[in-house]
């Protein structure tokens, strides 16, 4: 079974083709190693994936089934087992998330000025992302 249409059915992806980009990005990983879209997943497999649209959500899930048709979500949700420790640094993110700041909830009212929009930008240009690092 390709890796790529089983996150699809399992959905972890709304589309295939979502599913395929983060595959070829590197952010998916089987039993510890880079993977192709085309790789052959068998039960047992030990999957790493980040999700969202700039992979903030970090997974890791044991597979227990193969389908390569995208059914209702209480029938994906049996096939596979998320690990306990993802669970709890999954719960731990969620919890950390109001603390970080916004850049766009620096501003105090209104629509942001040509000042303050060079603002962010040199923000957004010295801020580092988990892509640049691993890149």
């Amino acid at each position: 079974m390709r890796l790529d249409k089983w996150l699809w059915a399992a959905r972890f992806y709304k589309t295939r083709a979502l599913a395929v980009d983060f595959v070829d990005k590197g952010r998916v990983t089987v039993n510890g190693q880079p993977v192709k879209r085309s790789r052959d997943l068998r039960v047992g497999d030990l999957v790493s994936l980040r999700q969202g649209a700039k992979g903030e959500i970090a997974r890791e899930l044991r597979v227990l089934g193969l389908s390569d048709a995208r059914g209702p979500a209480p029938v994906a949700q049996l096939l596979y087992a998320e690990t306990p420790d993802s669970i709890a640094a999954r719960e731990a993110a969620a919890r950390a998330r109001p603390y970080v700041s916004d850049p766009a909830q620096a501003i105090e009212q209104g629509r942001p000025t040509k000042r303050d929009r060079r603002e962010l930008v040199d923000w957004q240009r010295w801020s580092v992302s988990v892509d640049d690092i691993e890149g």
